[in-house]
């Protein structure tokens, strides 16, 4: 009457419906509702310490960039007072300069 292939398919299919309405009546079950709230629960607990985790990375690296930020405001600073000395000591090469070829200039006029 069914061939074998047919037979193969009804089976599956009331095979499925019967797993399926198990596995629905055991889900729904006071017990698998425990474990459900439990498992919530515990995540909720890691979210909690992985944000607390992440706010102390956080903390951690606005202070490292606000330290860079000094070290380099102070080595600009630095930079810039190496360059007034440098300009200061050029002057006063020129000036030196400017000195001994007004003096060399006297020698000769005289």
């Amino acid at each position: 009457m069914f061939s074998d292939s047919t037979l193969k398919k009804i089976g599956c299919f009331v095979g499925g419906v019967v797993f399926g309405t198990a596995g629905v009546k055991l889900l729904s079950s006071k017990d698998a509702k425990k474990v459900y709230t439990n498992c919530t629960a515990a995540v909720l607990r890691a979210k909690d310490c992985v944000m607390k985790t992440a706010t102390a990375v956080q903390e951690n690296a606005e202070d490292i960039l606000a330290e860079a930020q000094q070290i380099n405001e102070k080595r600009a600073q630095e930079e810039a007072m190496q360059m007034q000395e440098d300009a200061v000591q050029e002057d006063e090469v020129q000036e030196d300069e400017v000195q001994e070829s007004g003096a060399s200039e006297q020698k000769e006029n005289e």
